[in-house]
């Protein structure tokens, strides 16, 4: 790989403007930049959840995302490249979800987020994830997303949340169910 960051400051970016992979410049705020970004927070977010204690199926799970995530930004910082996300990732998360999901009750109400510091950090990545997704979207009004990378991060969410509600019971025992304002 070499030494792609010999300096970390390049000053470049100082007037509003950043670069993408292939050297084009663009606005630090168009959309492009804002997905990237979101990537970026959803990966370190993920980032903190490993720091903790997991189940080892989650903590191998998750690795994999974050690299999935890395690959995904690098995509999206390259709008020439006909490079796209793999099907086979989608299935992964597919299959790993349906696993998952598996062991767990039925759902008969909302979950407040929380049950445990992993769990919690899970709830925020899920929304970060989510938050990423519409970022996507919105990015796909002014120009062309691969549709493997919307489904991916789709995906990815309702993972998220599968996992939070694992982490829940390995860290609390439960899940907190929300109670409608009546039945408080």
């Amino acid at each position: 790989m070499g030494h792609r960051l010999s300096k970390i400051y390049t000053r470049t970016g100082d007037k509003g403007m950043t670069g993408l992979a292939g050297g084009t410049r663009v606005d630090k705020d168009c959309a492009r930049i804002e997905v990237i970004g979101v990537m970026d927070e959803l990966n370190s977010h993920i980032g903190v959840i490993l720091a903790l204690d997991l189940p080892e199926a989650v903590r191998d799970c998750l690795t994999k995302v974050q690299h999935d995530l890395f690959d995904l930004g690098g995509m999206i910082s390259m709008p020439e490249s006909k490079h796209s996300i793999e099907e086979n990732y989608i299935t992964r998360l597919e299959k790993t979800l349906d696993s998952f999901n598996g062991d767990l009750p039925y759902l008969k109400e909302f979950i407040l987020p929380g049950g445990g510091p992993a769990a919690a950090h899970c709830h925020v990545a899920r929304t970060v994830c989510r938050r990423a997704e519409r970022c996507l979207f919105t990015l796909k009004r002014e120009e062309d997303v691969d549709e493997n990378v919307l489904a991916y991060v789709n995906r990815l969410s309702d993972l998220l949340f599968v996992i939070a509600r694992i982490l829940a019971r390995h860290e609390s025992g439960s899940e907190v169910l929300w109670q409608p304002r009546l039945n408080r």
